[in-house]
Order: C-alpha cells, then structure tokens, then sequence
C-alpha cells in the first residue's frame, strides 16, 4: 500500500497542474497540492493529521457555498456535466466543484482514518 500513497501524491498534481488553465485555479491548485502533500507526508511516514484537518475544513466552508448549486443539478435530473461548459449552464462548472471537493474530501478523510489506525 505504500506506494499507493505516491499514486495519490501523483495524481493529485497532475489534477493541480490541470487547473492551472482554469479562470479560477489558484483555489484548486492549493487544496489539490494539500490533498497530494499529505500523501507524500503519508508516505514519509510523518505527520499529516493538522494538513487533513485543515484540508476538510476548507473543503466544508467551499462545500457549503457550491451545496446549493449541486442540489439544483440534482433536481434537474443530473444532466451531463461531460458537456462543454456555457455560460447559460452554470450547474456544470459547479456540480463539477462539488463533486471535486467530495473527492478530496474522501481522500483526506480516508487518510485521517488510516492514520487514526497507524496504517500510514
């Protein structure tokens, strides 16, 4: 399992470096770097228990902002959000954040978790 914790480490950068040509990335790229550094710190076998911590709480207070939108795509019927993004359609973009918060989130959770057992 161990070098699994790279494998997230790895595809959470890539995720950051894919939002840098987004209009608003530097948001996502510091929580995609924050769930990728505790992986790494996870691996190192070091402390990552306040970076999680910190991470889920900036993921809560987001979540909450983008809750409202994702229940309105929801009660729509969930309709593609593979879909091109336009300007008349903003339930993509913000149904794409929220489903991206929920991953991180179940990331570092997962990590709390594990680390809360002694299995980093």
């Amino acid at each position: 399992m161990k070098n699994g914790h790279l494998v997230v480490a790895a595809l959470f950068l890539l995720f950051a470096y894919f939002q840098l040509n987004d209009p608003d990335p530097w948001g996502w790229v510091a929580l995609y770097i924050g769930v990728s550094a505790v992986a790494l710190l996870a691996f190192f076998r070091q402390p990552f228990r306040w970076l999680a911590i910190a991470g889920l709480g900036i993921i809560a207070i987001w979540g909450i902002q983008l809750f409202p939108a994702f229940l309105e795509w929801i009660t729509m019927g969930t309709p593609s959000i593979a879909e091109e993004m336009k300007t008349d359609q903003p339930h993509i973009e913000l149904a794409r954040e929220f489903l991206g918060l929920m991953l991180c989130a179940l990331v570092l959770g997962g990590y709390l978790i594990r680390g809360r057992k002694g299995w980093t």
